[in-house]
């Protein structure tokens, strides 16, 4: 029996782009294609890094009406990035531009908070690894410097969350995106009021919590009627990118695996029918969060393809306008394991002076100098799969697990060099998803709840189906003995 032909559309915004991705379902089948996508900036003013949150809507605007051109869409899903909030005031206004994640500042409220709540009850309560920039701490510190926009606050929304409220009018949380607050009870699946309280912070607005895989609410007129489009369901998918992503892992067999979204920033993990929050999991700095069919992510932030973005930064100030396929070649051109980096190091954060950084740290670590860009190159991309190599073996400690495969997902898929010695590093096949995963994963969701795909396992076969994946065999042993001798001798 053939199945009646559904259309969805993802709307997948991170920290740098938004996409649009329509995926059409069809007799077993998935079509996906991406019609839009546009920057996400942020607005320096006053030495603050705001979100142009209105400009970001109007691209989401667009986005849907050029959908609409396509043939239309059954349903909207909208996917984002975690830690950044809005507040809006008791008209259903936005008080001001949301605060860009990265500002400073925030490690100072990290250590305010633990007047009232130590680090290990915060992380049992919450279940999330405690960082600076969680927006717990952002709370707080506007609770501290800017306490009159908690007063009038009706609300505080998150970033999927908010552009749901604008496009249907709906105010509520989408379960996984609130998971990474550190307010969020992994428990309850609901706000935690012994972390409200303790920090003092207002309790009405923290909004109802949506479950992941309902119905947020519809199109509302006032957009239906500007963009001469009909009104269709926005689905509460996982609000958090990263959760979509973890959705659209092509994980068919028996296997024990752990996936690596690998981005500008990476996230490191795997997917457990129980949650784990003990000492071992809060020094490690390793989060619970739920997601679909009340799955629990388990994982870790780490430095990403990032780095590489800042030495082409640093180039580009030289006169060397490299593409990301250059660099590769020129790192596969070097020779392996002469020299090794501390990825996370604040040197490596900026691309000012960043060449001369790098020889600066093989000198005072007694490495070899970097005799040309390519060994720089190679150092980077050497350190960046050694890195991984040490988080999966947390998540295997705390998990008591041992991971069989590794799939990469995200922008990383297209280096050919990182996914190799990613798998040399980590001594375990990788195995390549999809580029855009997180809007694979979203509109896999929305599949699920419109009842056209029964459940998560035959999302991720046709998933499987619609990408082409790649395996690579770890091949170099050394590559991380190499690395420990440098950092744990």
């Amino acid at each position: 029996m053939k199945n009646k032909k559904r259309t969805v559309l993802a709307l997948d915004l991170g920290r740098s782009a938004g996409r649009a991705v329509l995926a059409d379902y069809e007799n077993e089948s998935l079509k996906t294609e991406e019609i839009y996508k546009f920057p996400i900036e942020p607005v320096a003013c006053q030495g603050e890094l705001y979100w142009n949150i209105l400009g970001i809507f109007q691209e989401i605007k667009y986005a849907l009406r050029k959908a609409a051109g396509y043939g239309g869409f059954d349903s909207v899903g909208i996917d984002a990035w975690g830690a950044d909030y809005a507040l809006i005031d008791r008209r259903g206004a936005l008080l001001g531009n949301p605060v860009q994640y990265r500002n400073t500042g925030t490690e100072n409220f990290l250590r305010e908070a633990e007047k009232f709540i130590s680090p290990d009850r915060l992380h049992l309560l919450t279940g999330c690894g405690i960082r600076p920039e969680n927006t717990v701490f952002r709370l707080l510190q506007q609770k501290i410097n800017a306490p009159e926009l908690l007063t009038q606050a009706q609300a505080f929304l998150l970033m999927p969350d908010l552009f749901a409220y604008l496009l249907t009018g709906d105010i509520s949380s989408e379960l996984s995106i609130a998971g990474t607050t550190q307010l969020c009870s992994p428990y309850s699946g609901g706000w935690s009021g012994e972390m409200i309280k303790a920090l003092g912070l207002p309790e009405h607005i923290f909004p109802a919590m949506a479950q992941t895989g309902t119905v947020k609410g519809m199109l509302s007129e006032e957009i239906c009627r500007e963009l001469e489009i009909n009104s269709v369901p926005v689905i509460a998918v996982c609000g958090h990118n990263i959760q979509c992503a973890a959705a659209a892992v092509p994980a068919l067999d028996q296997k024990s695996y752990a996936f690596l979204h690998c981005d500008t920033q990476a996230v490191l993990g795997t997917e457990l029918s129980h949650m784990i929050i003990n000492a071992e999991t809060a020094s490690a700095g390793i989060s619970n969060t739920i997601g679909l069919e009340h799955k629990i992510l388990f994982d870790k932030p780490i430095t990403g393809t990032g780095l590489l973005h800042e030495v082409r930064q640093a180039l580009k100030k030289q006169g060397k306008d490299y593409q990301s396929y250059d660099l590769e070649k020129l790192a596969e051109s070097a020779e392996s394991c002469q020299r090794f980096i501390d990825i996370a190091a604040p040197a490596f954060s900026s691309s000012e002076e960043l060449l001369v950084k790098f020889r600066d740290w093989c000198s005072e670590s007694g490495q070899p100098a970097p005799a040309d860009i390519a060994d720089i190159l190679r150092a980077v991309y050497e350190s960046l799969a050694c890195r991984f190599r040490e988080v999966l073996e947390e998540l295997q400690a705390c998990s008591g697990q041992k991971f069989e495969k590794l799939y990469l997902l995200g922008e990383g898929v297209k280096d050919r060099l990182l996914c190799q010695l990613t798998a040399d590093a980590c001594q375990i096949p990788v195995c390549t998803g999809a580029e855009t995963a997180s809007a694979y994963g979203n509109a896999m969701i929305q599949l699920i709840v419109s009842g056209a795909v029964p459940d998560l396992f035959e999302a991720r076969w046709l998933t499987a189906k619609a990408v082409r994946s790649r395996t690579y065999q770890p091949q170099n042993p050394e590559l991380y003995h190499c690395y420990q001798e440098i950092f744990h001798p």
